[in-house]
């Protein structure tokens, strides 16, 4: 299990960027025009440049995830079912709650901004991911796992698969799944997460499951058609430019606030937050849109 994350991601972003160029053919063939082939380059590119970043910084997060280790309060035996069962359902709360705050707060929204980027749901938008996550520190919510006593190997592993399983979520052309969809995480629930609807922000935060949604009251079913991508479009194609761009407008809303408290809530508050001075109303509900 030790680098089944690493093999997950080398073995299946391949595999994933093809079955995404299929989707796109058979869609444009379906529907001629139908499908964005440059955002289907620029998900393509920010995923290449995901991978090669995630080869850089793996080893480095790994190192300091096992010195954390050290200090673990127990060790999940995970040569047990109720072990593997522990750590699917430790992963699955963690991640449900790592995903909110990437959410709800601007700092950590700025990274996740790019996978929410694509104005069509395509299966690509699925490995629109940033490149930033470790400069982010989202990870710091998977630390209390590793603490409680399982191994860091095995919180990667059950990330990847997490992450491997919502691909399929990508997509606008699968409809409702009857009572599957009571407990797990499906298509239908994915593009409310990804709309822009206003009824549709800040829900369905699930990775495998959809239970957790129902108990913390994030959950809603998708009615309306929705609206994808952000409410201040990136207007352009440039992988970099994906990337940075809600970093760049961060900042400089941090220079334009005026004192430490006033900057301090630009970055770590919600997307939605200004100081008193400015329009809040206005400027919360086209962040929140922008979600």
């Amino acid at each position: 299990m030790t680098d089944l994350y690493g093999n997950l991601l080398h073995w299946s972003l391949p595999v994933l960027i093809v079955i995404g160029l299929v989707e796109g053919v058979v869609l444009n063939r379906l529907q001629p025009g139908s499908f964005n082939w440059k955002e289907w380059g620029t998900s393509f590119a920010v995923a290449i440049g995901y991978r090669m970043v995630g080869l850089l910084t793996k080893g480095l997060l790994f190192g300091v995830l096992l010195w954390v280790w050290q200090f673990r309060l127990f060790t999940v035996p995970l040569n047990t079912w109720w072990g593997l069962l522990l750590l699917f359902l430790a992963e699955e709360l963690t991640y449900y709650w790592e995903h909110r705050i990437n959410h709800r707060s601007r700092w950590f929204w700025a990274s996740h901004a790019v996978h929410h980027s694509p104005t069509q749901l395509r299966l690509s938008a699925a490995y629109r991911l940033a490149w930033t996550g470790l400069i982010s520190g989202s990870w710091l919510c998977f630390v209390p796992m590793i603490l409680l006593g399982f191994h860091p190997a095995a919180v990667f592993a059950m990330l990847g698969l997490n992450l491997l399983y919502q691909f399929w979520l990508h997509n606008e052309w699968m409809p409702k799944l009857g009572a599957f969809e009571y407990l797990f995480n499906t298509p239908s629930h994915h593009r409310v997460h990804h709309g822009s609807n206003p009824e549709y922000i800040d829900r369905n935060y699930g990775g495998v499951l959809i239970v957790f949604d129902r108990i913390f009251g994030t959950y809603a079913e998708e009615d309306a058609p929705c609206r994808f991508g952000l409410v201040h479009p990136v207007d352009s194609y440039n992988p970099l430019w994906v990337v940075v761009h809600e970093w760049c407008r961060m900042f400089a809303d941090v220079f334009r606030a005026k004192g430490i408290t006033a900057r301090i809530g630009v970055l770590f508050r919600h997307p939605g937050w200004w100081p008193a001075e400015r329009n809040v109303e206005t400027l919360s509900a086209e962040y929140s849109e922008a979600r």
